[in-house]
């Protein structure tokens, strides 16, 4: 009982921290004057190494964690027939929910026309990375590790996730012969899970300078000329998270959505204030298991692969922006090149990390399918902060109606846990 009390305490500690940071912000940036003080001793370094500090200490410990949770998800299941059905009820769920929320997203964009109207000189640009854009064949290649340690280095998580699901595989069919090497994986799984829960209790520290660093540097001016679209953003994200996902989870599992939402809650609010998908890896696995019921068995491998390859909500930013910047420098999209947007965007999510503002990056590859200015990204990239904290926490709540619904088909999901207040 006095657990649960101190994780309500949490959320309400993270919320508090936001609101704070949001409002200390928004007066740093109208009141007070600029200078060294404010530049560099409050934005540029109490701020700025706070918050990196806190969402470095997340990302430490993905790699560790997705590897772990994913040999782990992969050996409880066992039995390969079974995995394999998993996996692929999964990554069908996961595409799927990924194509529906780009159509949601051209369909809001073209509702909205949110670049129709729009001054270029109002808003102010910002430097583009662009992608380097890969064929269908590479992508698929590079699924397969040459080094795995390597991708675990450079955080490739694709190559990581195919690696570790031989590990669980080849651990489950060797039984007691590894038995070793098994409790080593589950232990060390349970150490990063602890040492997650560990840092999480300076989340609300974390979150508030990260807050107060974004709404310091652009107060409210950036926002106005930017309306339209971060408007149409917003409204396909509440679509496909509210609408979309809790539909599904409804027709696959007749749960009550309302009572979902209101149990993954806090989970959300934690993926919006840090704008990682990683970071929320073991508080997702957590809330699924103690207030919705699912087995861990499904969510420790299913929430790592989400994390990695299902990427809704960037997928609705991605689908606005291409509305958004064709109408801005008036050029006309065709039916087949939103069909090519679709495909494009949908093949993108895969593999992308789930790291803060790493949409913009792949935009650019989305952009350039379809001849678009790749310079039309640096028109969004002044509000971007805002809307990634918006999008990150769709797409763990993807995650999450996904996993419940694979739970539910292999009766690995206990309604008397997901019905307790």
């Amino acid at each position: 009982m006095a657990k649960r009390k101190k994780k309500i305490d949490l959320s309400a500690k993270i919320l508090f921290a936001l609101i704070a940071g949001a409002l200390l912000g928004v007066v740093i940036h109208y009141y007070v004057p600029e200078g060294y003080f404010r530049d560099t001793i409050l934005i540029g370094g109490i701020f700025y190494v706070v918050g990196q500090g806190f969402i470095r200490l997340m990302q430490m410990l993905v790699v560790p964690l997705v590897f772990c949770s994913l040999v782990c998800g992969s050996m409880s299941i066992g039995d390969t027939k079974t995995l394999g059905k998993v996996g692929i009820k999964t990554v069908i769920f996961y595409l799927f929910t990924t194509a529906l929320a780009i159509c949601i997203a051209l369909g809001v964009a073209s509702l909205i026309n949110p670049g129709i109207g729009i001054s270029l000189e109002a808003v102010e640009a910002s430097e583009v990375t662009v992608a380097e854009s890969t064929s269908f064949a590479d992508t698929l290649l590079n699924i397969i590790p040459k080094n795995p340690i390597a991708s675990m280095a450079n955080g490739d998580m694709l190559p990581i996730i195919v690696f570790a699901l031989f590990v669980g595989i080849l651990l489950a069919k060797m039984g007691s012969k590894a038995s070793t090497v098994s409790n080593f994986f589950s232990q060390f799984n349970d150490l990063m899970m602890e040492m997650t829960m560990a840092i999480m209790v300076v989340a609300p520290i974390g979150v508030f300078c990260l807050i107060a660093k974004t709404f310091s540097e652009i107060g409210f001016s950036a926002f106005l000329p930017m309306l339209k679209y971060m408007g149409a953003v917003i409204l396909a994200l509440v679509i496909q998270c509210f609408g979309s996902y809790q539909v599904l989870l409804f027709i696959f599992t007749r749960l009550n959505p309302v009572r979902f939402i209101k149990k993954f809650f806090p989970v959300m609010m934690f993926a919006f204030t840090t704008a990682t998908s990683n970071a929320t890896i073991p508080m997702s696995i957590d809330t699924l298991e103690k207030k919705i019921g699912v087995s861990k068995k499904i969510s420790s491998f299913t929430i790592p692969l989400g994390a990695t390859i299902n990427m809704d909500g960037t997928s609705i930013m991605q689908g606005v922006a291409v509305i958004f910047i064709a109408q801005a420098y008036g050029i006309n999209l065709t039916p087949s090149d939103l069909l090519t947007v679709i495909a494009t965007a949908t093949i993108a999510s895969i593999g992308t990390a789930g790291v803060p503002s790493v949409g913009l990056v792949t935009l650019s590859m989305v952009l350039t399918s379809v001849g678009l200015p790749t310079e039309g990204i640096a028109l969004i990239m002044g509000i971007d902060r805002i809307l990634d904290m918006l999008r990150t926490a769709v797409n763990i709540t993807g995650d999450a109606v996904c996993t419940t619904v694979v739970a539910h088909q292999n009766q690995l999901l206990d309604r008397s846990t997901f019905a307790k207040n």
